[in-house]
């Protein structure tokens, strides 16, 4: 794997760390939607997550990682369509997807 892939995958997972971070161990919706600071700091680290996979993607498009295609739509969604972000559609990215992306980034930079 080139390094710079490497780079961008450990930017990936700095970014899912942080926001995890930024939630704490509640993890509460409401505090999340009522917070418009730590809705920025989330939506501002999924851009990164995006940007970062829209750069592997082009140096390796075979790369296993699942749905990468939706994480750089997700990416161009918050930062084109800023005024349409959902907390309901972010909550869920954060909840369901997030993890599972987390452990195959990391499986990825283990196999290395």
């Amino acid at each position: 794997m080139k390094r710079e892939i490497k780079k961008y995958l450990f930017d990936i997972k700095t970014s899912i760390n942080s926001i995890f971070d930024y939630l704490g161990n509640e993890r509460n919706f409401f505090e999340y939607q009522n917070n418009k600071l730590l809705r920025r700091g989330i939506e501002r680290e999924i851009e990164i997550i995006g940007e970062a996979m829209n750069r592997i993607l082009k140096m390796d498009s075979s790369i296993e990682i699942k749905n990468a295609r939706q994480i750089v739509d997700t990416r161009n969604w918050v930062i084109h369509g800023y005024d349409k972000v959902d907390d309901v559609v972010i909550w869920g990215i954060i909840t369901n997807h997030l993890p599972k992306l987390k452990t195959e980034v990391e499986t990825l930079l283990d196999s290395e």
